[in-house]
């Protein structure tokens, strides 16, 4: 019986039937790289979801950031409603890293805000990795970052049968041992309540509670209760509570790693003393006695994960693990599939994480700032991650070099299911004196005064412009996407056209995590008719309600306005009937042209398969929902439907192995 079910009332259409037969048939020769290479709209997570369902192992979707991430997981839930689907990003709403700047003398302490809603979705997802097979995780790049030892986390679980032996001191003590506190009150995740011998238990990565009853020196009862009510959900046979931090250690490795930091703290004094740099000494020995005291008494500290190395018992510049390490692994070879989502960001994303990490790191270490073990708390390097995915699949409408160099097979996806073709192309003069459409030029009236901060040759002209166009946008009742090229450009632009009565709002990296993904919701509800973005609104985001993109200097060659920038970017507009882009700039550069060549290729395609077919486009049509709509964890019951046990794995370690019962 197939791991996974496939829910939809649509069959593969246009181009996937054939982009699903030769994607699969690479898989099944055990290819290592294949590419998806499909337009905007073209249907590629729908193919995607076919493959998984034929391959058949566990699936690590990757996306370039956390707004794609959570539409993505949604898409996901939809299409497999019965199987275990997983959302894991960073969990930081705010993130300033530890740092030293020598130049003026200033140490910068770690600050960070965690959400606890995703904290608890990246513990729901390693949970499921532990104990189900049918589990797809939909990850940004956070899953190649430090997380701790998987066998410690499993081991560390505390598991629990009916009829089992055990005392009520015993099983505080073991809850106790994983992080959890005891509380009278009010039960939060990572909490427990103990009355008489009936303890009531908040996991870490769910919404309802544990209820386990002990009597005569047994587990009694043990059940599923509701968090609000308190009424009984389900009786359990059996039930696993994972820690509440991943990071976790047992009694013998915490002695072994204090021993450890002890021995790298000595040699690293001696070192400061040799050369006289007897500040960072006592810099080092005062802040790392500290937290050896802290992981003694309470087996934790602030910033443990700077002393992982020695946790994990693991060599200098050993790779650290990660989400990826609590995938299985079967003949020495990691058994997953994993999809790299607009794969052309995803990739350099990855190569570029290593660098950038140590350098910070270094310095805090050559300033007694850190022992230089705290190196080893890092970021996989690249060919690192290329030993852990297994097998990948990556999809883009504009494949990198990597991708195409090394794709065994590089399936096409032009034709969409819908008919639809890429949006048309107007090309308008972005300097206030004129404006070029398809009639030819014309003179364009006075503008108004352009917001502070703006470039001179991006004031007028193209704002002016944009301010006629979004007003016919938003009288049709459809919506507009406005790109610039800083995120000081989007914030003023949005309170220029707010001042001129447009309901208009905006989207860039420095929004949190959810009211991106909140912005993006209320975008297709209609509260606001005009969206202005950055860099985020570039890959994959379903916006179905868009019909005019409008890219803000166009012509300012760099990253942002790449040929891959632009295709991107003008695929916003490809999901609607009515989609069109408008370029504003004063000369055509490489970039544009190509991008426009290789639209009207597809044009050209796209527009000949649908004569032949009798096809008449049209708009797709997407159920708004909350693009994170948070379900509560699946069946705890259906957690366990396959058995756990521990084997070495091909590095001599101990790792998870999963058997269906």
């Amino acid at each position: 019986m197939p791991l996974f079910k496939l829910h939809s009332k649509f069959k593969p259409a246009g181009d996937q039937p054939e982009a699903i037969k030769k994607l699969m048939a690479s898989l099944d020769k055990g290819n290592r790289y294949q590419t998806l290479l499909g337009v905007t709209g073209s249907g590629k997570t729908f193919t995607v979801a076919n493959l998984i369902t034929q391959f058949d192992r566990p699936v690590l979707v990757m996306a370039p950031n956390k707004a794609l991430a959570a539409q993505l997981y949604r898409e996901y839930k939809n299409f497999f409603p019965e199987n275990s689907v997983n959302y894991f990003v960073s969990y930081y709403d705010y993130y300033q890293p530890e740092a030293y700047l020598p130049t003026s003398d200033t140490y910068i302490d770690k600050e960070s805000m965690i959400n606890e809603e995703i904290d608890r979705l990246r513990h729901q997802a390693t949970s499921a990795l532990m104990s189900r097979k049918d589990v797809i995780v939909v990850a940004s790049v956070s899953c190649i970052y430090n997380l701790g030892v998987p066998n410690n986390y499993f081991e560390s679980a505390v598991h629990l049968e009916i009829g089992q032996p055990m005392v009520r001191a015993d099983l505080m003590r073991q809850l106790v041992k994983i992080q959890f506190a005891r509380t009278p009150g009010a039960l939060d995740r990572g909490n427990f309540r103990v009355r008489g011998d009936v303890f009531e238990i908040a996991p870490v990565a769910d919404k309802f509670l544990y209820r386990i009853e002990i009597k005569d020196q047994k587990v009694a009862e043990i059940s599923v209760v509701d968090a609000l009510t308190k009424g009984i959900k389900e009786n359990l046979k059996e039930a696993v509570i994972f820690p509440v931090k991943h990071f976790v250690s047992s009694e013998p490795q915490m002695k072994e790693a204090l021993k450890e930091i002890k021995a790298e703290l000595k040699d690293r004094l001696a070192y400061f003393k040799k050369k006289e740099l007897y500040l960072e000494a006592e810099r080092l020995e005062r802040r790392t006695r500290y937290d050896l005291e802290m992981l003694k008494t309470l087996g934790f500290c602030h910033g443990i994960e700077n002393y992982s190395r020695h946790l994990a018992g693991k060599l200098a510049g050993e790779a650290p693990d990660t989400l990826l390490a609590y995938f299985p692994w079967k003949d020495g070879k990691p058994d997953f599939l994993t999809i790299m989502d607009e794969s052309h960001i995803g990739l350099p994303q990855v190569r570029g994480m290593y660098a950038g990490d140590r350098s910070r790191k270094e310095v805090l270490a050559q300033y007694g700032w850190r022992l230089p073990s705290a190196l080893d708390n890092r970021p996989l390097k690249f060919d690192e991650f290329e030993k852990r995915v297994g097998q990948v699949v990556f999809t883009s409408a504009t494949p990198g070099d990597f991708e195409l160099a090394h794709s065994s097979v590089v399936a096409d996806q032009v034709i969409r299911p819908t008919g639809l073709i890429d949006p048309p192309i107007e090309v308008r003069r972005a300097s206030p004196e004129f404006r070029r459409n398809e009639g030819g030029t014309v003179f364009a009236p006075t503008s108004p005064k352009a917001s502070a901060g703006h470039s001179k040759k991006t004031n007028r002209g193209q704002v002016d412009d944009i301010i006629n166009e979004i007003g016919g946008i938003v009288e049709r009742g459809e919506r507009a996407i406005i790109n610039v090229l800083t995120k000081k450009m989007a914030e003023e632009l949005s309170e220029f056209l707010k001042q001129r009565n447009f309901a208009v709002n905006y989207l860039h990296s420095d929004v949190k995590t959810l009211e991106r993904t909140e912005i993006l919701n209320d975008f297709r509800q209609g509260k606001f008719s005009v969206l202005i973005g950055v860099n985020l609104l570039r890959e994959g985001l379903d916006l179905p309600e868009v019909t005019l993109v409008a890219i803000m200097d166009a012509d300012r060659e760099g990253f942002l306005r790449s040929e891959e920038s632009l295709m991107q970017t003008m695929g916003r507009a490809a999901r609607n009937v009515s989609g069109k882009v408008i370029l504003y700039a004063d000369t055509i550069t490489k970039s544009i042209k190509n991008a426009m060549k290789e639209v009207d290729r597809r044009r050209t395609v796209q527009l000949a398969y649908n004569a032949k077919h009798g096809i008449t486009p049209e708009t797709t049509h997407k159920a708004i929902e909350q693009f994170l709509d948070i379900p509560d964890a699946p069946d705890p019951a259906q957690n366990r439907t396959g058995k756990i046990s521990i084997e070495p794995d091909r590095r001599g370690k101990r790792s998870v192995k999963r058997s269906r019962a």
